[in-house]
């Protein structure tokens, strides 16, 4: 699980960009079955090292949005361009 105390907020024009923004956008998320049948693994390709495992469907869907948020929050707070699907 990813923390962050500071809400970075970037302003684009008069668009604000912050986390909610990015977490609304519809990111691409590619789901692999592992071939042993032990799971899944997901990335979000637009994200670049943004991916995880889960044993179960569930928790996979839950898994990818926190590292989804993760990276975004990272890449914020380091002043990292956020790529945009």
């Amino acid at each position: 699980m990813c923390y962050f105390t500071v809400n970075y907020i970037f302003q684009w024009g008069s668009h604000v960009k912050d986390i909610e923004y990015y977490m609304s956008l519809p990111y691409k998320i590619e789901i692999y079955p592992d071939p042993e049948g032990q799971g899944y693994a997901a990335k979000v390709p637009d994200l670049p090292g943004c991916i995880t495992c889960a044993e179960t469907w569930e928790e996979l869907l839950r898994m990818i949005e926190d590292a989804k948020k993760c990276w975004i929050l990272t890449g914020l707070e380091y002043g990292d361009p956020i790529p945009e699907p």
